[in-house]
């Protein structure tokens, strides 16, 4: 990778500051016979959580307009087997691995966590709260400050080893008030934006196209979305933002880095080419280079809105 890619995230360092988003790129080690797994900034693994999970039924996909709806529900192998059977292959690449990392109640979080930080070759945790607290009446963590401050407090506490990253939630009124409660309550960073809660219907059937009914829509259609609330969160607070949502060429994630962003992650356009993080980062060297810029980090937060 070019060195004018080159950065770092919360002490982090980034060959590159594109990186596989949980949830499209499995468990990393999947991909070896696709990509150069060496050649990423970084890969998220999908969701781990205390214990296996079976998913949502099928059909779990459904490509809209712009776009895809999952309703994958948090599919996994659970957290030990995760560290017994993925990791150890994955500490052979020279790439960052972060663990993505999610729970419906406080304990949840911290149990995988206490996992977690007994395993080698792990760079950081990304912290999904997009998920119901069983505990709180179904209450969504990403939903309310009060309790997205309470599960990254436990899961700060937790994991004193690496640094937190905070995955925040599209679907509220405003972002600024979670952003900044997850930054009170020591996140190191915060990921965003997840997908938007969505329906798909077939008109034949009267039925939703996904067997769960409703699902997450991710993809270019929510672009503009995610950049303006990118933006509003890198206001917000001090920490760094990562950003995603519908990046699909170098010239999108240079727009995301202008909102604020210090690093992006790349999902569903993996879906379609596997290759998407690296070339993607060598299209972002690419618009470096037109615009005679020496580094990545000077396009961070450079945007003129007037």
């Amino acid at each position: 990778m070019p060195s004018r890619l080159a950065t770092s995230v919360c002490g982090i360092s980034l060959k590159n500051p594109v990186l596989a988003a949980s949830g499209t790129y499995a468990y990393g080690v999947e991909f070896k016979a696709l990509v150069d797994l060496n050649a990423l900034g970084g890969v998220i693994v999908k969701g781990l959580s205390r214990e296996p999970m079976d998913g949502n039924p099928p059909p779990r996909l459904y490509e809209s307009s712009s776009g895809m709806i999952n309703s994958i529900g948090l599919q996994n192998i659970g957290v030990r087997a995760f560290v017994q059977e993925k990791l150890p292959e994955l500490r052979a690449f020279d790439t960052a691995v972060i663990a993505n990392v999610f729970g419906y109640c406080l304990e949840d979080y911290v149990e995988v966590l206490r996992v977690l930080e007994d395993a080698e070759g792990l760079a950081a945790y990304e912290l999904n709260v997009s998920c119901p607290n069983t505990k709180h009446g179904g209450m969504y963590f990403s939903h309310d400050p009060s309790l997205l401050s309470e599960v990254v407090s436990a899961a700060r506490a937790a994991a004193q080893k690496r640094p937190l990253i905070v995955k925040l939630s599209p679907n509220v009124a405003r972002i600024e008030p979670l952003a900044k409660a997850a930054a009170d309550a020591g996140a190191s960073a915060i990921s965003l934006v997840n997908t938007f809660v969505s329906l798909a219907i077939d008109p034949h059937t009267r039925r939703p196209h996904v067997g769960a009914g409703f699902g997450g829509l991710s993809g270019p259609a929510i672009k503009p979305i995610a950049l303006r609330m990118v933006y509003e969160a890198a206001q917000a607070v001090s920490i760094p933002v990562i950003g995603l949502g519908g990046i699909a060429n170098g010239t999108d994630a240079a727009e995301f880095l202008i909102a604020g962003a210090s690093a992006v992650e790349v999902g569903t356009a993996s879906f379609w080419d596997p290759t998407a993080p690296v070339r993607i980062a060598h299209e972002l060297d690419e618009f470096l280079a037109q615009e005679n810029m020496g580094s990545v980090r000077d396009l961070i937060g450079t945007l003129r809105l007037k």
